[in-house]
């Protein structure tokens, strides 16, 4: 069965850091790349960041830009979102999805999420003091 699962997320102080890992069962993760969306209470989901299956290529949402750093170790096949000087703003639910990419895609890396394939349950990130 393919699953992503995501972890890492909790109650942070503004400011505060945390790491959010995406772990893939059921399928090679370094055949995808990997995004990384999130919906705040009363938004619409937003894509985050996303990294190339070969880890080549990794873009990022301008309000994250600085502040978050997507890396992946697919001999773990894990992705993971660190996430470091965090707001209020930041707050919402952090989804990982899988978007299959090999041969000439492996450099690719989109940002809409109707190019994913494979979505987690997700996991709340909460910034408040």
């Amino acid at each position: 069965q393919l699953q992503l699962v995501e972890s890492g997320g909790g109650l942070v102080q503004p400011g505060g850091s945390l790491r959010l890992s995406c772990a893939a069962s059921g399928f090679v993760l370094n055949n995808y790349a990997i995004g990384w969306f999130r919906q705040g209470p009363g938004k619409e989901r937003e894509w985050v960041s996303c990294i190339s299956s070969i880890g080549g290529n990794t873009n990022y949402v301008d309000s994250v830009k600085g502040r978050f750093t997507i890396s992946r170790e697919n001999a773990k096949n894990t992705v993971y979102l660190q996430m470091n000087s965090l707001k209020p703003e930041d707050t919402a639910v952090y989804y990982c999805a899988a978007d299959f990419a090999l041969g000439p895609l492996k450099n690719r890396c989109r940002n809409y999420f109707n190019n994913y394939d494979y979505w987690g349950q997700g996991t709340q990130v909460t910034v408040s003091s």
